[in-house]
């Protein structure tokens, strides 16, 4: 079996203390070395040697154990102190127990050579401990360069948990802001309803209604939650551009659309471009403003304001087209269900139907409301809202069943006090 080739040394490279009392093994030992290519420096004793190992590092140190005050071992254990990685060697002509158990003890001695010593043995002793040497200043190299590592290694953790921690007070920031502008765009949806219910409340009324058949709808959909948002805003502000037009003119035009003018139409089918200017001042709402405007058009192009047709019309609009005719109709449920059906491929997308078809048994809609005026309260009615005065006295909770007496009652107090609010009842 071969044995791997010992690394190789450049001896040039390792200085060398020989330490003897006999001046003719001092020279001996230097010379035999120099000529392997060692810088090899001598001392007479163990002060000459600790003074020279003062002036500079060796990679190897060989002393006679037998020398005057101090012995070889006791300046090995010196030596250990001042310079520790340098490798120790004890000459010495009687190699017994107790030197073995003191070189162990007290210098860590690397090897022995017995006198007298062979030259091989010599100078194999001496390569394997310049080995030795190399090896442990290696080691050392690679432990700072591994200490270094890893104190830049712990410098990254720490920096990258302050990052960390960083990242999650960001995100936290932006959770609590997301929350914050969420809030703030409910409560501006919500005044925006508020408006339309006290401008009309009907147009109110019709708008939750719608926003629950909406919210059922797109639960049966692959909506992305943007979109989804967008589609149910847009479920109660649909008629925000209702507003900027008459009452009585709303009035006339849910109740008996046919019997208004040209420019009374033109007028009413300007509000999806008003209630998409509406909505539009706030960047994020510009998506709902675009389904508003799209949510009288027609599959087959006869709707308004932009005669759009089929595929052109937004998927979302078309959507809430279905959603607002059966919420706005005066028709019993099932014949304004069954009045969409018909409207299918004409008035309204087929999927956007089948859609509704299929959700609206899982809807919560509210009992749908009508606007009325005094003089249209008949005995059978139930209030939807409750009625006050200026003052704010109330004269009739919400849920009142009217009869005859009740109505002549609120016709009373009408011509001393005029009720001015929209009269709701339950259709």
């Amino acid at each position: 079996m071969n044995r791997p080739e010992p690394a190789l040394v450049d001896p040039s490279k390792h200085r060398v203390l020989v330490v003897d009392d006999e001046e003719i093994v001092l020279v001996a030992l230097r010379e035999t070395l120099r000529r392997e290519g060692y810088q090899v420096v001598t001392a007479l004793n163990a002060v000459q040697a600790l003074e020279v190992l003062k002036q500079g590092p060796f990679s190897v140190i060989l002393t006679d154990q037998q020398m005057p005050q101090v012995t070889g071992l006791e300046l090995l254990a010196q030596v250990k102190g001042v310079q520790p990685d340098t490798t120790r060697i004890l000459i010495t002509a009687v190699l017994s127990l107790n030197t073995v158990i003191d070189a162990i003890n007290k210098g860590e001695i690397y090897r022995f050579i017995v006198k007298p010593w062979l030259r091989e043995e010599l100078l194999a002793t001496v390569r394997n401990a310049v080995q030795r040497h190399e090896l442990v200043c290696r080691n050392q190299v690679l432990q700072a360069t591994t200490l270094a590592m890893n104190e830049k290694l712990s410098a990254l953790n720490r920096s990258l948990e302050q990052q960390v921690r960083r990242v999650a007070e960001q995100n936290q920031q932006f959770e609590q802001l997301a929350q914050a502008l969420q809030a703030n765009l409910e409560q501006s949806v919500q005044l925006c309803l508020k408006t339309m219910e006290t401008f009309y409340p009907t147009l109110g009324s019709q708008a939750r209604r719608t926003a629950q058949i909406v919210k059922a709808m797109v639960q049966g959909l692959e909506i992305a939650p943007d979109q989804r948002q967008a589609l149910e805003i847009s479920s109660l502000l649909y008629d925000i551009g209702l507003v900027g037009v008459p009452r009585n003119l709303i009035r006339r035009w849910q109740n008996e659309p046919e019997l208004l003018s040209e420019a009374e139409v033109a007028l009413i089918q300007q509000h999806p471009i008003l209630g998409q200017e509406l909505t539009g001042f706030v960047h994020h709402l510009q998506p709902v403003g675009r389904i508003i405007r799209s949510h009288h058009e027609r599959y087959d192009g006869s709707g308004y304001p932009d005669r759009l047709q089929g595929e052109a019309i937004p998927w979302l609009g078309r959507l809430l087209a279905v959603a607002v005719s059966y919420a706005e109709s005066n028709l019993d449920p099932r014949e304004a269900i069954e009045a969409i059906r018909l409207a299918s491929g004409a008035h309204f997308d087929p999927d956007a139907v089948r859609a509704f078809l299929r959700s609206l048994p899982k809807a919560t809609v509210p009992a749908r409301e009508r606007g009325l005026l005094l003089s249209e309260l008949r005995p059978g009615m139930v209030l939807a809202k409750g009625i006050y005065t200026a003052n704010g006295i109330l004269l009739a909770p919400e849920g009142q069943l009217l009869n005859e007496p009740f109505i002549d009652k609120l016709r009373n107090h009408n011509r001393i006090n005029p009720i001015t609010q929209t009269l709701l009842v339950y259709c």
